[in-house]
């Protein structure tokens, strides 16, 4: 065995054998894989091998459309049969819920070119007869998809990864990870039989890797540990059943029938797929419960969990319900193993924080369909430094520090169960709320806030009357917040309105090689001292990797303001660059402030009224004038006995300030500004409203139009790139150019329903493009939108189609900025 390694990964399941397959193909040629037993012994081995190309994130459905068209090219490289069975996938609905659901999902399903069909109850009928429809509304196909064995893919990409130089060694546990400074030693036991049980040997060896990817399954938990770090990652039980044969179902494929799509009634919260006459149930029932939350027992190998009955007799009945030949026919076998699971069901794939050449590529609820696109997209990060498509929605540090092992529980067991639950684009999911909350929290949920949650802080999403239900108000369409959004919006427009924003990212930088570091870290000038500017830093690729509010305290310090669902991902990225750049530029401190601070955001034509109650001042008429506080400066200021950071700067677009306060003051200072602001008819404003009002400016949002698939230019933000100096990506954004671009949209859509940024862009009959956001507009009064296009599209006045509800519905490109272009009302004097 080879003791130097350009990449070794952990893990030799389906993503492990992926990842070393694709990383040799990617042109390392000196890579290994470890596996502590037998390829294909932990999840894989008793997965259902479904491959379901329905999914809401944009990037997953890239990977799991990739892994669907490589796993088709397997047996004609290696000569290995995978089992691909493309039956297709059909998606039923009993509801017309569920069907705008579908809508919903179409569209992004366009947008990333995965093809799909709409069926009637009665074509349904008339192509399965075995499947009772009566209760349908209809259902959505696609008709590429089906199923694969996954031991078979596994060992499929395996030979394909041999062939490729790959070294795969079983029967290895890796024990210790050691980083040098430059490469890792990881030191592997090698584990032996011993009683039926794997045991590990005296054996040892160090094997030293430049990069390390761990791929560990149901062990994630072991390896956070060894390597110091926290995952989320932790194993559901699933259970599947197998029937005996069904003599209806051999009947019908004897007469020439062909064999049924994966069928999937998510409104009974099950799939069903034939095998080998009988069928496969898969539910995805209530209270399954969560395993090995603080690690994998040593005795457990390539075993399972009794089976639970009782506990999916619902999902059982459903099944007879829809295929009712199948009430006869017995159990042949039973299932029940650990899945792994993370709180928003999606996988955890890229670097580990605060670890250098170490990436992760854990929390696989779906791993045979994911396991193929991870492999390429990964080793596009490792290998060429980016992806060709956005990944940081599957950043393993969406989760910071502050996440527990009972947090991972509770929201793994609710992801579960919520894999068939209708996922309302306006959906907040109940389990481990109030976890974390501003001082005000309770002041706000006295006056109706209703909660969302963003990197575990609850913040308001919009404020409704008491005993209103955020449950049953949600919808596809405009559900029953939208008329409170509406007036929240207005109260911004025409009087003054106050977002909690305490949940922002926030660092202090300082120190003599802060401004030089800075400087080069992102993209446009620095502003001077009391001044703030907006910037970006840029990946190695050239795109957009963190969008940061710069206030410039001193010469050499700094304040830098981002998004508030990214903390540890800014974090991460920030101080590694810091500490790269040190000896470059000179020593600087960084830290996280986050919690530090709360803040207020005070926006509308009578903002300025407000806090001249309440500002300590030898002038107060004149303290917030452009003369003496300019919008895009900043100013320490005291309002009452309050301490405060000003921010002239408003998200909305409106006039207006972000108050940087001490956040155990907070409650002090809400009460003092709502009791100033109620003669000014103050009203407490949610995200769901500012997401609306940014749009009116044309304000681009971390996550949605900047990303790291596409350039500041791209974003058409040119005038915050300065290309007069030299700063990281640089080079490799003027090369790539402007593949395509920005705009905001006005749509004329239905009357009941706003887009949500999921949507394909037509021109004629040419898909042309994507919304990346979505709304309404108050000062318009119609739907509002952000996306891009390509280049020669993005004019104003350019009449395009949104795709909404299976319709397309007309749009049209505006200036950038449709509301107040000219910054009239932000730069309001008084």
């Amino acid at each position: 065995m080879k003791s130097h390694v350009k990449a070794l990964v952990v893990g030799g399941g389906a993503v492990g054998t992926s990842i070393a397959y694709h990383l040799a193909r990617a042109g390392w040629n000196d890579v290994m894989l470890l596996e502590r037993d037998e390829l294909t012994s932990g999840s894989t081995w008793h997965a259902a091998g479904l491959l379901p190309l329905f999914n809401m994130s944009y990037a997953t459905t890239h990977i799991h459309k990739y892994s669907v068209e490589f796993y088709k090219s397997l047996e004609a490289e290696t000569g290995l049969n995978a089992g691909f069975s493309i039956v297709g996938n059909l998606r039923m609905a009993q509801t017309q819920d569920r069907m705008d659901e579908y809508m919903l999902y179409a569209s992004t399903a366009e947008t990333a070119e995965v093809p799909y069909e709409w069926m009637t109850p009665g074509q349904i009928k008339d192509r399965w007869p075995l499947v009772h429809v009566d209760d349908l509304k209809g259902a959505i196909y696609h008709p590429t998809d089906g199923y694969i064995n996954p031991a078979d893919v596994t060992m499929a990409m395996a030979k394909g990864a041999r062939q490729r130089g790959v070294m795969i060694e079983r029967k290895w546990q890796v024990d210790a990870y050691h980083w040098t400074g430059s490469e890792w030693q990881v030191t592997c036991t090698k584990m032996v039989e011993r009683g039926g049980n794997l045991v590990p040997s005296e054996e040892q060896t160090v094997i030293t890797a430049e990069h390390v990817v761990t791929a560990t399954g149901n062990h994630a938990q072991r390896t956070a540990k060894l390597l110091g770090i926290k995952t989320p990652a932790i194993p559901v039980e699933h259970q599947f059943i197998v029937t005996e044969p069904d003599p209806a179902l051999v009947e019908y494929r004897r007469n020439g029938g062909a064999e049924h799509p994966v069928l999937r009634d998510a409104d009974a919260k099950w799939y069903v797929r034939e095998e080998r006459g009988g069928w496969i149930l898969g539910p995805y029932e209530r209270n399954a419960p969560a395993r090995f939350a603080y690690g994998v027992p040593d005795s457990f190998r390539a075993d399972l969990f009794p089976l639970d009955l009782e506990r999916i007799e619902e999902e059982y009945m459903s099944m007879i319900h829809r295929l009712p030949t199948s009430e006869t026919v017995g159990l042949k076998d039973d299932f029940n193993g650990p899945i792994c699971y993370t709180p928003d069901g999606n996988p955890l794939i890229g670097p580990a924080p605060g670890l250098r050449n170490m990436w992760l590529a854990e929390g696989f609820s779906f791993g045979i369909t994911a396991a193929g696109g991870t492999g390429h997209y990964l080793a596009q990060m490792m290998v060429e430094g980016e992806a060709e498509i956005d990944m940081a929605s599957l950043d393993p540090k969406r989760y910071g520090s502050w996440m527990t092992t009972d947090y991972a529980v509770a929201k793994n067991e609710e992801a579960y169960e919520h894999v068939f639950i209708l996922h309302h684009p306006d959906e907040e999911r109940e389990r481990a709320r109030a976890l974390r909350t501003s001082p005000a929290y309770d002041r706000q949920k006295a006056r109706g806030a209703q909660f969302g949650q963003v990197n575990g802080w609850d913040r308001p999403n919009y404020y409704a009357p008491q005993g209103f239900d955020d449950h049953a108000s949600r919808s596809f369409r405009r559900g029953g917040w939208w008329q409170y959004a509406v007036e929240e919006a207005k109260a911004i427009r025409e009087g003054v309105g106050l977002i909690d924003a305490t949940a922002f990212t926030k660092h202090l930088l300082k120190g003599r090689g802060a401004t030089a570091f800075l400087d080069w870290f992102t993209c446009n000038k620095l502003p001077k001292v009391g001044r703030i500017n907006l910037t970006y830093a840029l990946t190695s690729a050239g795109t957009t990797r963190t969008e940061y509010t710069i206030v410039r305290l001193a010469e050499d310090t700094y304040y830098l303001v981002s998004a508030g669902a990214w903390t540890a991902y800014d974090s991460d990225f920030l101080m590694k660059a810091i500490e790269d750049k040190m000896d470059d530029f000179g020593w600087m401190s960084c830290h996280d402030v986050t919690t530090q601070w709360g803040v207020f955001a005070i926006a509308g034509p009578k903002s300025r009224d407000v806090l001249k109650e309440v500002i300590r001042d030898a002038d107060p008429e004149t303290a917030l004038s452009n003369k003496r506080f300019p919008w895009l400066s900043a100013r320490q200021i005291e309002l009452g006995m309050c301490p405060v950071n000003a921010i002239r700067v408003a998200y909305t677009g409106e006039l207006g300030w972000e108050l940087h306060h001490p956040i155990e003051m907070q409650n002090y200072l809400f009460d003092l500004l709502m009791d100033a602001g109620e003669k000014h008819g103050i009203k407490l404003v949610g995200a769901r409203a500012q997401n609306w009002l940014r749009q009116e400016k044309s304000y681009r949002a971390f996550g949605t139009e900047l990303g790291r698939d596409a350039t500041p230019l791209e974003a058409d933000l040119p005038r915050f790139v300065d290309l007069g100096k030299e700063f990281h990506g640089k080079a490799a954004m003027e090369k790539t150019g402007v593949r395509a671009k920005c705009v905001t949209l006005l749509i004329d859509g239905p009357e009941d329903a706003d887009p949500w940024g999921r949507e394909a862009l037509y021109d004629g009959d040419t898909k042309v493009g994507r919304l990346t956001s979505g709304g309404y507009s108050v000062a318009f009064g119609k739907s509002i939108g952000m996306g891009y296009v390509t280049p020669e599209l993005a004019v104003p006045g350019k009449k395009l189609k949104v795709r909404m509800f299976t319709k397309l519905w007309d749009a049209v490109v505006t200036e950038d900025s449709p509301y107040d272009p000219k910054n009239e009302t932000i730069r309001k004097d008084g």
